[in-house]
């Protein structure tokens, strides 16, 4: 009988450990799309469309215990309709909350902003005549 009380202890921590409610510690690998925005994220490496630019982060994207992030990439305003190549250094940063993802880039060397533009996992990027950059 004393062994009893010992493993339900041991099962409800196994159990607790495996909580699917636990924030994810990074932002989830997948498309993520919303109206004039697009993120692309693989373990590798983040491709990101707010409008006509297009920005890369390298690496994951950490998340804190509130689900936010501020990391450093680059990012191109003169992406479209001619592509001029002038990437400048940015911070990315937002929030994610379930599958909704909030996002601002801010140009580190200018001080430009875009967004915030909000994008949910799964969705497709609606960017009007703009084209996404698949990898």
């Amino acid at each position: 009988m004393s062994r009893r009380p010992a493993f339900v202890l041991v099962l409800l921590l196994a159990v607790g450990a495996c909580d699917s409610s636990a924030p994810p510690d990074r932002v989830p690998s997948g498309t993520w799309g919303g109206v004039g925005a697009g993120l692309l994220v693989s373990d590798q490496e983040a491709h990101v469309h707010i409008d006509c630019t297009k920005g890369d982060i390298a690496g994951p994207i950490p998340l804190d215990a509130e689900g936010r992030f501020d990391v450093a990439g680059t990012h191109n305003v003169d992406a479209y309709p001619v592509d001029r190549g002038i990437l400048h250094p940015a911070r990315f940063a937002g929030r994610l909350v379930g599958r909704s993802l909030t996002l601002s880039v801010r140009l580190t060397d200018t001080g430009e902003s875009l967004g915030p533009a909000v994008v949910v996992f799964g969705r497709e990027p609606q960017l009007g005549p703009c084209p996404i950059c698949r990898r």
